[in-house]
């Protein structure tokens, strides 16, 4: 079977997905496209705009990695940003360091600066960027305990590949998580969308790892404080 494209229009934004021959459509690709429809929402992204989407596989996103961020091996996610973050009026622009690379993966962001100077003909969209994720590497992780935000979670493959989706999404809004504070900030923003396009519904999953969330900032802040 071919490549299959799809062409979502979710105003003010159009999804372009493609999904590469022989990997396996987890997730219906509408939701996939309410999800990134929702992350560039959230982080301001100027509109009309398009964004792209593909759905591949470990081979190709080792060689994305090789070509772009010369590393070896496969990864979950790339995002191919096309707009400076200060494009963006979401609730990271403010503070937020300069990129320092286009290329973003997934691992271990917060007051809106104006947007850049972006005045198109009516009926022209501005490219955001493309997203690539391995559904491959997707499903290895969730089934492995190496999926979620903490990348030590068991859970369901469809979750991992929405979850890996909306953080490729915010890293082509300009987001980043160099730095503790920016970190936090994107896993925040990551979760509200992750939560308002759940995959599975599973309520008591999603109860147990917000709690694991909350657990997580009440440490760090002990910790802090011990420290100060």
């Amino acid at each position: 079977m071919p490549d299959r494209a799809t062409r979502l229009y979710l105003a003010p934004l159009r999804i372009d997905v493609t999904v590469r021959e022989g990997v396996p459509r987890l997730v219906p690709v509408a939701r996939l496209g309410r999800a990134i429809g929702g992350a560039a929402l959230a982080a301001g992204a100027p509109t009309p705009a398009t964004v792209g989407l593909v759905l591949t596989d470990d081979a190709e996103l080792a060689g994305l990695n090789r070509r772009h961020m010369g590393k070896r091996g496969p990864t979950d996610v790339l995002s191919f940003p096309f707009l400076p973050p200060e494009s963006f009026r979401g609730p990271s622009a403010a503070d937020r360091p300069p990129a320092r690379d286009a290329r973003r993966s997934i691992g271990p962001r917060a007051q809106p600066r104006e947007a850049g100077p972006f005045r198109l003909p009516p009926g022209v969209r501005i490219s955001l960027g493309d997203v690539a994720v391995s559904v491959e590497r997707a499903i290895a992780q969730a089934a492995e305990g190496r999926g979620g935000q903490d990348s030590q979670t068991v859970w369901d493959a469809r979750d991992e590949l929405l979850l890996l989706v909306i953080h490729g999404t915010l890293h082509v809004c300009g987001w980043d998580h160099a730095e503790p504070a920016e970190a936090e900030a994107m896993r925040a923003l990551e979760w509200t969308v992750f939560e308002s396009v759940d995959v599975t519904e599973n309520k008591a999953l999603l109860d147990s790892l917000r709690r694991s969330r909350q657990e997580a900032r009440e440490s760090r802040k002990v910790r802090l404080r011990d420290h100060a």
